[in-house]
């Protein structure tokens, strides 16, 4: 029998929970960022999915990054069984989740995906009209880019009061003002 273990959370996991859940909590990361960082090859392509990155490698190269001070990141603890595997290009880690319960600041060791500079997937910064384009453009075998981004923002709305991400309800923000923009421009349909 196979022993379960907690894994964090942090993009489409959110409101796409992986198989065999036993448990699940919000909680919250330090001193990483999310950002929608990483090539899809595999889902979106040739679009844009986050990746949690070590808040002192994104400060390395994220000179294009209008929220370069944002560290907490929330997502969704779950325990899971073991035979949940990522793919393209991440890298299980061990890092501290934290979680509110009443009021006091507890800490749930879990392990985690992270995209890491050195894999082949990892494209790192781009400046947010440019990604807005990209995600808007992009389509795949799981669907729009867009929609990935649309359900994530709405998912860590939805995680806490004290869940927030600048860098992703803006870029929510631009993707859905091309969207108005198109829509606007395309004449109806005879």
């Amino acid at each position: 029998m196979s022993t379960p273990f907690v894994v964090f959370g942090y993009g489409s996991l959110i409101f796409k929970p992986p198989p065999n859940v036993v448990a699940q909590a919000p909680g919250f990361l330090k001193g990483y960022v999310r950002r929608f960082a990483q090539e899809s090859h595999d889902h979106r392509e040739p679009g844009r999915v986050v990746t949690l990155v070590h808040k002192e490698d994104w400060d390395l190269f994220s000179n294009a990054d209008p929220f370069p001070d944002e560290d907490t990141v929330w997502g969704i603890a779950y325990t899971i069984d073991p035979e949940f595997e990522a793919d393209d290009g991440y890298t299980m880690e061990t890092i501290p989740i934290y979680n509110i319960v009443d009021g006091v600041e507890t800490v749930i060791f879990s392990s985690c995906y992270v995209g890491r500079k050195d894999n082949p997937s990892f494209i790192g910064s781009e400046p947010l009209p440019a990604l807005a384009n990209r995600i808007w453009l992009s389509v795949g075998p799981s669907g729009p880019n867009k929609e990935y981004l649309y359900n994530l923002a709405n998912a860590v709305r939805e995680l806490s009061p004290e869940s927030y991400d600048k860098h992703l309800f803006a870029l929510e923000e631009l993707v859905k003002a091309l969207d108005e923009k198109n829509r606007s421009s395309v004449p109806p349909l005879a």
